[in-house]
């Protein structure tokens, strides 16, 4: 397989439900060896979720760690070097989001995603790439997950929306650097995605809005996701990719 043998970041990988750890598995599918964030999680599920990439053939390791510290970006690049080696895969999947909305934003709202949303996220991107270059390695890709800010509005999400509205900024420009040493820079918009977020009042409201007929689930978006991690992917930089099976807004 292409990809075997090669090594993963994934960030946020906290549940069995989540997108983080949907993207674990896929990439461990692959032959990948993944390195994975989470944070407040139960140590029984970490475990459990380690061992599960090691059955597939895989090294796993992992890291708790608040992704609010400001030293948080070197840390995590410290230990996946230390473990597993030079990382060639980057997937920028954690985010902070709290409902807000014009009445109660403020400085510490607003202070709490950007530091995981914004400085964390792009903090990464840069020091990956930094260790990257000084590797032996030639194939990089950096992956980050956004939400669709420029494809319709999200009341009462003000913070949520500016912070990972700027991941796509950011990526488009890191692409253009980032393309002479060989990492591929995207952004990928999953849609609305039953995770760990939705309840049932959520699904049926959003269910109709899919024409597919079905939500989006986690393992959508880790297909996606180990597309443009793969050699298929190579001329694709720079992109804001929309996975979300036709889903209508508005």
């Amino acid at each position: 397989m292409e990809l075997k043998n090669k090594v993963a970041i994934v960030t946020g990988a906290s549940s069995s439900r989540d997108i983080g750890t949907a993207i674990c598995r896929k990439l461990a599918s692959q032959g990948v060896d993944i390195f994975f964030t989470h944070w407040k999680s139960e140590q029984a599920w970490i475990e459990e979720l380690q061992q599960e990439m090691v059955n597939m053939g895989v090294r796993c390791e992992n890291l708790n760690i608040d992704l609010s510290e400001v030293n948080a970006a070197v840390k995590i690049l410290h230990a996946v070097e230390n473990k597993l080696g030079t990382p060639s895969i980057l997937v920028n999947n954690a985010a902070h989001s709290k409902n807000d909305g014009f009445l109660v934003l403020d400085a510490s709202t607003l202070d709490k995603h950007y530091a995981v949303n914004m400085r964390t996220t792009f903090l990464l991107c840069v020091e990956f790439a930094r260790r990257f270059e000084k590797s032996n390695l030639h194939k990089g890709r950096i992956i980050n997950l956004t939400s669709g800010q420029d494809l319709g509005p999200m009341p009462g999400e003000l913070a949520y929306v500016a912070t990972k509205g700027a991941i796509s900024a950011f990526s488009r420009s890191l692409s253009q650097e980032l393309a002479p040493i060989g990492i591929t820079v995207n952004s990928v918009n999953p849609g609305p995605t039953d995770s760990t977020w939705m309840n049932d009042e959520i699904r049926e409201y959003l269910l109709p809005k899919f024409p597919m007929g079905r939500i989006g689930q986690p393992e959508d978006v880790a297909r996606i996701i180990a597309f443009l991690a793969s050699d298929d992917a190579q001329w694709i930089t720079g992109q804001v990719i929309h996975s979300e099976g036709g889903f209508i807004r508005g």
